[in-house]
């Protein structure tokens, strides 16, 4: 039987404002045998858009906890528009799914039909921001539902950008009417690599736009130059820099639902657990802030 857990909700059901865990493969098997006790799963979209085994293990975890789908390939910033045929695939597996949210990257990783690997920064510009505001739109027209737009991280700049990061994405949402969702790791990443101030970051965005939040680890990697980097692996703890970040982010924001990403070096699934019990414990903080600030 599934352990009780305040506030949970199933299939077809909003994301509760508590600690999730990335589902991967590696874990299939353990999570539909035990039923850990967390509160929600969030999965790729693309590992799900092909049926079979995996889809079925999806529809099985769904019946107890509410699910989330975490694109990595739909490409917002692509100045060509997006890929029908992908965009139908994810609208196919999100009618069958039934997320509780639907997110996707500010970032482009399609050019001339060509998919790279990665998630690829924008110059933060006018054009660049109707750009993506264009493709946010068709995309929640299509899937009939709106989506939430995650903040990258990243390791240069572009010269001619004339908006900042920050500024831009609250323009997105503004514009678009669609969510946030905050990485504060890749925030603090950035906010590193870059010389910003964090907490600017934060501040620029709206608290009813951001209804998710993520929570990874990350890695330092010096340069030939000696300049050292953070670079966002999803392959360790949160960085205790982050949690710090993250409880500011919870003032900002009040208890906002929140994933623990890990996706290299995959640990035992009771890592990812604890690390989720670890969030949930500022989330609970979080909630007794907002009801002592409630008049008597």
């Amino acid at each position: 039987m599934l352990p009780e857990i305040s506030g949970l909700v199933t299939k077809n059901s909003p994301i509760p404002a508590q600690a999730g865990i990335g589902l991967r493969f590696a874990h299939h098997s353990e999570v539909l045998e035990n039923r850990p006790h967390v509160a929600w799963f969030e999965v790729h979209t693309e590992n799900y858009m092909g049926g079979g085994a995996a889809l079925r293990v999806l529809d099985g975890v769904r019946t107890d906890y509410p699910v989330s789908l975490h694109g990595v390939g739909l490409s917002l910033g692509s100045a060509e528009g997006l890929d029908k045929v992908h965009l139908e695939r994810v609208r196919l597996t999100a009618d069958r799914i039934q997320p509780g949210l639907v997110s996707e990257h500010l970032s482009w990783s399609v050019v001339g039909g060509a998919y790279l690997a990665d998630l690829l920064p924008l110059p933060m510009t006018e054009e660049a921001l109707d750009v993506v505001c264009r493709n946010v739109s068709i995309a929640q027209d299509t899937l009939r539902r709106s989506i939430l737009v995650e903040n990258p991280s990243s390791y240069l700049q572009y010269k001619h950008s004339t908006i900042p990061e920050w500024e831009f994405l609250a323009a997105v949402a503004k514009r678009t009417g669609c969510g946030i969702l905050c990485d504060v790791n890749n925030i603090y990443v950035s906010a590193c690599n870059h010389g910003w101030n964090a907490l600017d970051y934060l501040d620029a965005l709206s608290r009813d736009a951001v209804k998710e939040i993520h929570l990874a680890g990350h890695a330092l990697r010096t340069l030939e130059s000696g300049r050292v980097i953070r670079i966002d692996n999803h392959g360790s703890r949160v960085d205790g820099a982050v949690w710090a970040l993250y409880a500011q982010a919870l003032e900002r924001f009040g208890p906002v639902a929140t994933l623990i990403e890990w996706d290299t070096d995959l640990p035992a699934l009771n890592v990812l657990l604890a690390e989720a019990k670890q969030a949930g414990e500022f989330l609970q903080q979080a909630t007794n802030d907002v009801a002592h600030a409630q008049p008597a």
